[in-house]
């Protein structure tokens, strides 16, 4: 290709790959002086490597990329590293840019491989540039601060903000603190303490308070917890805003609190509808006519109020609908209430930026062309930016002419409730962002990560956060393994080829199926699993809000949950536990890590051959049989639990105890624990969103599945010996009963330190459990290993002989 070929090329690729520039968002971007954005990246450095941070000399110079897109420079003398970035926030992208490809390092939530060659890798002058592809890398979703965050201190919120920087995100959400603010106004306006304490909700369920799902759920909130946060917000803001990263501050979306009718009687408000089967008590939010006077008045001084307290950045997140179905599909309707939305935010600042989640239109039963443009041409184009929140599986940016000229940005949501299955679609996100830059018209300004939950799959948003610099989609086999060796320094070719087999397996998801992450165990059982959540179905082609119970028979769900050979997850296991004897390998905490992750969901594939033996045992009459299958169920679940305890991750304790440390007194103490307990289990009063956010932790298990489970089959094996037909409805109401009712008000502690050794424990439950996965069981999913090759021979042979010795 001749030189003038490459540079029209070149000039075409950055052209389609950068999308539409909005100059109504130009002054979204930090207005930090270079000094302090460079004083914030050399101590984040610091924070990171220690003593060697010497070894890099930082500084920001704007002017060395184009304007509003990030860009770093690297030049390295072997001694020293000079990064020159755009902001602080892209000196720390080049430095973990430099970490991991030069130096073979990783950081992570589950920790880190920061270890740096005695010399510097060399690169020569002119050195490294790396440019981001758009404007924006977003993080969170509006559930993540309380599936995740919700029992952070400040020390758990320095390491995320540094964490955010090195992925170059530089638009996070900042919404601790708001309800302080929010008392503020509304106390102002003559709304008493009481009023407050039944509109907040408590601190694990704050983010549907917040949207005006529920409302009093988990409370009261202590004042202690508000004064509380309100000062930590202060220094995450400090924080994001010396790295030059942006944070969204909270909006007005027009839920208010029910003494509205007290204080204002002729204020014109609406009862939403109920949400996920919560009584009215804790539903049925009251909402703001957004043509009320009162709409502007609110939603503007709450606004000021924030700009008094923390400052101003111009960009305002507010979901009024978010799982709500409006009062009117008029379009009118639907136009007047972007409209008041927006005016309120104007009230307070005339420079507001208002950031929605684009969630809401998967419901298409509602949300029709029509509607949906009515909403967003409400506001006026360019003030509006849309996260499109789950891009990898269901883009709506294609479906909707780029949401009819609005900004969006292209986001993976990956994960609901926070849940720990391997999961992922890789070949989606490789492919999916410079999709969306190339579509035509595109108004695509960013990438974004938006979990539900986080602390699990770090695989996949460490390739998500990629897609904000790299120019298209790359080869996979060869960035997995660079994935491996960078987090496992080095690794060996066990630990390359397990990691290939979960790319083939795990981590090869590619049908539009929305996929919770709930197989196995930690369903409430029944002789049909139930779900009862919010789910998309495909065949009517919306979301199901209302709590609507979904059976299905356990060969059905199964493949439903297990859309790859479970036998290349099982090989994965095989390498990763033949690895684990290197001591280099068996002493790396990352690699440990995901030594209990990959037995842990090998074992949970597992409990799934158990739980459809025991269903066939009991349609069979065959107690003797479902007496078995039963006690194996019980033993994987006592064995995984003891697996889980060996890393600190994986502990119950760990979550509860986070949220105790707030606890000022008694009372408090109850409340957190109960917080706490309830979100990961019952989610509501009596399980109205049961199992959603389930967790596999040490503790969890024996203390509330295991009993569930044990209860079933005990219920089982009378009714086979008795000749009774088992009873569903008697079984879920005495298993609320007895197990997670007591669950949720039980205050005893748990464990916050690990016990045992993960590798001898993953390589103790591989000897026992190997063999049951090669039951005939597992022929009913798709079958790619190949078992009769050379190399899966050689593979049986060496672990035949490791097992020997």
């Amino acid at each position: 290709m001749t030189a003038l070929k490459v540079l029209i090329f070149g000039i075409i690729y950055v052209h389609l790959s950068c999308g539409r520039e909005f100059s109504t968002l130009n002054h979204i971007w930090s207005k930090m002086p270079s000094d302090v954005q460079s004083t914030a990246a050399s101590d984040l450095i610091s924070r990171v490597i220690g003593n060697r941070s010497s070894d890099f000399l930082v500084s920001v110079d704007p002017s060395i990329g184009p304007k509003n897109r990030d860009t770093f420079k690297l030049v390295s003398s072997g001694t020293k590293l000079s990064i020159t970035g755009t902001s602080g926030v892209a000196v720390a992208m080049g430095f973990y840019y430099y970490l991991k490809y030069y130096c073979g390092g990783q950081y992570t939530w589950a920790g880190q491989q920061v270890a740096l060659p005695a010399v510097l890798p060399v690169i020569a002058s002119p050195g490294k540039t790396v440019t981001s592809n758009d404007q924006f890398r977003y993080y969170q979703n509006v559930c993540t601060v309380s599936y995740s965050f919700a029992w952070w201190d400040w020390t758990r919120w320095e390491r995320e903000i540094d964490w955010m920087a090195m992925q170059g995100i530089n638009l996070p959400l900042a919404f601790t603190g708001q309800e302080a603010i929010f008392q503020r106004v509304y106390m102002a306006m003559g709304f008493t303490n009481e009023d407050m304490e039944s509109h907040f909700g408590g601190p694990a369920f704050l983010a549907w308070a917040r949207m005006g799902n529920i409302h009093g759920w988990g409370g009261p909130l202590p004042q202690t917890w508000i004064d509380g946060q309100l000062i930590l917000q202060h220094k995450i803001l400090k924080r994001m805003r010396s790295l030059g990263i942006t944070p969204v501050l909270p909006g007005f979306a027009g839920h208010v609190p029910a003494a509205i009718t007290r204080v204002f009687p002729k204020a014109n408000v609406t009862r939403l509808g109920g949400w996920s089967n919560f009584h009215q008590n804790y539903s049925e939010t009251y909402l703001l006519d957004f043509n009320d006077p009162l709409f502007a008045k609110i939603g503007g001084s709450f606004i000021k109020a924030m700009e008094y307290e923390f400052g101003v950045d111009h960009i305002y997140n507010a979901d009024t609908f978010n799982e709500m179905t409006p009062k009117s599909n008029d379009p009118a309707y639907l136009a007047s209430a972007a409209k008041g939305v927006y005016n309120g935010m104007l009230a307070g600042d005339t420079q507001a930026i208002w950031l929605m989640q684009g969630w809401l239109f998967m419901e298409q039963g509602f949300w029709k062309p029509p509607q949906i443009k009515a909403l967003l041409t409400g506001v006026p184009q360019g003030k509006m930016i849309i996260l499109d929140l789950i891009s990898e599986l269901y883009p709506i940016y294609s479906r909707t002419e780029s949401y009819y000229g609005q900004p969006f940005i292209w986001c993976m949501l990956h994960n609901f409730g926070g849940t720990m299955e391997l999961y992922g679609a890789l070949d989606k996100v490789n492919k999916g962002p410079s999709a969306g830059r190339t579509f035509p018209n595109s108004t695509m300004v960013g990438t974004g990560l938006t979990p539900e939950g986080i602390n699990q799959n770090e695989v996949m948003y460490e390739f998500m956060n990629e897609q904000a610099w790299r120019p298209g989609p790359v080869d996979l086999d060869e960035w997995i393994d660079s994935y491996q060796k960078q987090r496992y320094g080095g690794g060996d070719k066990y630990t390359s080829l397990a990691w290939s087999l979960l790319k083939k397996s795990v981590y090869a998801y590619n049908t539009t199926e929305k996929f919770h992450g709930k197989n196995g165990f930690v369903r409430r059982p029944g002789l049909k699993l139930n779900t009862r959540t919010s789910v998309y179905n495909s065949t009517s082609g919306h979301m199901d809000f209302n709590g609507v119970l979904y059976t299905r028979r356990p060969s059905v769900l199964m493949k439903e949950f297990i859309w790859y050979d479970p036998e290349q997850l099982y090989q994965a296991w095989d390498n990763m536990v033949m690895a684990s004897s290197t001591p280099a390998l068996g002493n790396n905490s990352l690699f440990t890590y995901d030594l209990v992750d990959v037995t842990r969901n090998s074992l949970q594939i597992l409990s799934s051959m158990y739980y459809h033996d025991i269903i066939t045992a009991y349609n069979t009459n065959n107690t003797s049989q479902l007496q078995k299958a039963g006690q194996k169920m019980i033993d994987l679940l006592s064995d995984l639990d003891t697996l889980l305890a060996s890393d600190g991750h994986f502990l119950l304790g760990k979550w509860t105890e986070a949220a105790w440390k707030f606890a000022l007194d008694i009372n408090d103490t109850i409340l957190y624990d109960l917080n706490s307990r309830n979100q990961v289990t019952l989610w509501g009063p009596t399980g109205q969103i049961r199992d959603y956010a389930a967790k596999q932790w040490s503790g969890l298990i024996n203390k509330y599945y295991k009993p569930r489970w044990q209860l079933f089959v005990d219920s089982l094996v009378n009714c086979t010996k008795t000749g009774k037909p088992f009873n569903n409805v008697e079984y879920d109401q005495k298993t609320f009963s007895k197990v997670e009712l007591p669950f949720s008000n039980d205050h005893t502690s748990f464990p916050t330190t690990v016990t045992g050794s993960s590798v001898e424990l993953a390589a103790k439950f591989h000897e026992k459990y190997r063999s049951e996965t090669k039951s005939k069981f597992f022929s009913q999913f798709p079958r790619k290993s190949d078992r009769n090759s050379a190399s899966s021979k050689l593979q049986a042979r060496q672990w035949g002989r490791a097992l020997v010795q």
